[in-house]
């Protein structure tokens, strides 16, 4: 079942990356939380190697980001409402994160990743305007999330699936934040989409 949803999540977002570049907004309406609902239901499926606990957490992370999904993609501005749907599955992603492994990601680990952070920032800052705060709030979740990762690392001899989705996901949002903000440029949505609907995809198969 895990190949059969996974192919499904994969035509289903080619479909998505295709009709956003054909400008057929119905079908992105459709195959967006389509790609998520499969994902979501890969996690559902996987029979947890951990705990329980983590896979509710992570379950919960990924409804949260379908909600995001559908906010980012209504007619109307609806940005802050996605960024906080968005905000909240990471701290879900957050809580399944730590609650496992023997100790709190090395401080080695979040040292780089805070200094990719902050010149996200610096760079973005001078155009957020009204969002600055949302958009800083915002980050440091984010950056929490993906050095919280890295305590997957200390389960089954090194679990990189947590790490790689969360770690793509920095990527999706920098490359969301770098078009949106500062520079639009033709390869966004392509970039974006497929980091973000496989840093999903690994997230989910790290139950």
């Amino acid at each position: 079942m895990f190949i059969i949803l996974s192919l499904l999540a994969l035509v289903s977002a080619a479909l998505c990356i295709r009709a956003d570049y054909a400008g057929e907004r119905q079908q992105v309406y459709v195959f967006k939380p389509l790609t998520m609902i499969f994902i979501t239901a890969i996690a559902l499926l996987e029979e947890s190697t951990i705990s329980d606990t983590y896979k509710i957490f992570i379950i919960v992370g990924l409804l949260f980001s379908v909600m995001g999904d559908v906010w980012l993609m209504l007619p109307d501005d609806r940005f802050v409402q996605g960024l906080v749907s968005f905000l909240i599955a990471h701290i879900f992603y957050i809580a399944a994160f730590s609650s496992v492994g023997d100790h709190i990601a090395s401080l080695l680990v979040l040292i780089p990743l805070g200094a990719v952070a902050g010149s996200m920032f610096w760079y973005l800052r001078p155009a957020l305007g009204k969002y600055l705060m949302p958009v800083l709030a915002y980050l440091l979740v984010i950056l929490v999330m993906g050095w919280q990762s890295f305590n997957r690392l200390d389960v089954e001899a090194g679990e990189l699936a947590a790490v790689v989705g969360a770690l793509l996901f920095m990527l999706s949002d920098s490359l969301l934040a770098i078009n949106r903000f500062r520079q639009h440029f033709h390869l966004a949505q392509l970039l974006i989409l497929s980091t973000y609907f496989a840093a999903q995809w690994f997230i989910a198969q790290s139950i």
